[in-house]
């Protein structure tokens, strides 16, 4: 019998992980849900309580015991889910659905019965009798059953907007790694013709880099790459760009502190840089020297590009359709904890690129 090598995935591993990754349930365990769980648990407690019998004699202490009962309720509805969830995802979200609310349901018939049968055996609450286990079983599973339901409804409604805001991202970066400007395209071809007399060599590197660029444009296979391979496509791009403008362009890096291997979207770093050139430096007839510079902050990547700029009159305009995508992409990538920040000043135009990230080991 072979054995799969030590680090290496099993097939049905990854197949488990993507069932998880389509089922519209969340993880029950994360401490977040849990909270969450707890709260809502609570303000329904609060609710009920105010609307009970026998409010106004003990509040605080009806309050307590309906607590006790509705974070039962919900916390063990929250564990069944959580163990079930990796079961639950095979089956489907609209089968997942349904089992997951008979699942509560049943969490809740249960809780009900052993709460009932302490309750009357305890006399904590005088006014429950055994005649009343009919009344009290269906109030709660009424109850439970209009709540779960509003609640698996709105965490439905969250997954498919999440859902729909990964395809509307993936469509953009493929309309990103689709769309390099055509005068790019046709000034690196003519300087291509160009060179394919007289220096030979040069031009059949230019074509390489050429191609080179264009397969990581069009390859939508990754939804992310490494900071290395960004750092290789713009370079590879600014080779061809410095044999049209030759010493009007020079770069300057500055990324010893960033750590190569960081995962960052695809194509983030070839648009701006394309930008400076475009806007910045070509504009100006002595050029400029694009900077590219690396910093990490307590376990945040940041990622400055500056660059010269011509003054208004000479100045190209632009949609800032590439700044406004990478800004959207690092955002859905990486939440809150990532942005997208320009200014200029004295001349001088600058994008910071925010994600969390790892420093240079």
């Amino acid at each position: 019998m072979k054995l799969a090598p030590m680090g290496m995935s099993k097939p049905t591993d990854r197949r488990g992980i993507e069932m998880l990754a389509r089922c519209f349930l969340p993880n029950f365990c994360d401490v977040r849900m849990v909270f969450g769980v707890v709260v809502i648990a609570e303000l329904l407690a609060l609710i009920i309580t105010l609307v009970g019998p026998g409010v106004l004699e003990d509040p605080w202490g009806n309050l307590g015991m309906i607590s006790v009962y509705m974070q039962w309720i919900a916390l063990t509805s929250a564990a069944v889910l959580c163990i079930g969830r990796p079961l639950l995802s095979r089956l489907g979200n609209t089968a997942a659905a349904i089992v997951s609310y008979l699942l509560v349901l049943l969490v809740t018939a249960a809780v009900s019965e052993l709460a009932f049968m302490l309750l009357t055996k305890s006399h904590l609450i005088t006014y429950i009798a055994t005649d009343d286990h009919a009344v009290f079983l269906l109030r709660s599973l009424f109850i439970s059953a209009v709540i779960s339901a509003i609640v698996l409804r709105y965490i439905y409604v969250q997954f498919q907007w999440r859902e729909q805001l990964k395809t509307e991202a993936s469509a953009r970066v493929q309309a990103l790694q689709a769309r390099i400007r055509p005068h790019f395209l046709f000034n690196s071809l003519n300087t291509i013709a160009s060179l394919t007399r007289s220096d030979p060599e040069l031009a059949e590197t230019a074509i390489e880099d050429l191609s080179d660029l264009f397969r990581a444009s069009l390859d939508n296979t990754h939804e992310q790459a490494t900071l290395g391979d960004e750092v290789t496509i713009a370079r590879r791009y600014l080779n061809i760009e410095s044999l049209r403008l030759g010493d009007r362009l020079s770069v300057a890096w500055d990324l010893d502190d960033l750590s190569l291997e960081t995962r960052v979207p695809p194509l983030i770093l070839q648009p701006l840089l394309e930008n400076a050139i475009y806007h910045g430096i070509e504009p100006l007839p002595e050029g400029g020297i694009i900077h590219v510079a690396g910093h990490n902050h307590d376990g945040n990547l940041e990622i400055v590009i500056s660059n010269p700029v011509a003054g208004a009159s000479m100045r190209k305009s632009g949609t800032r359709i590439a700044q406004e995508n990478i800004r959207q992409r690092l955002q859905l990538a990486f939440g809150a904890k990532a942005d997208l920040v320009t200014s200029q000043s004295a001349g001088v135009y600058t994008v910071t690129l925010k994600m969390p990230g790892a420093g240079k080991q």
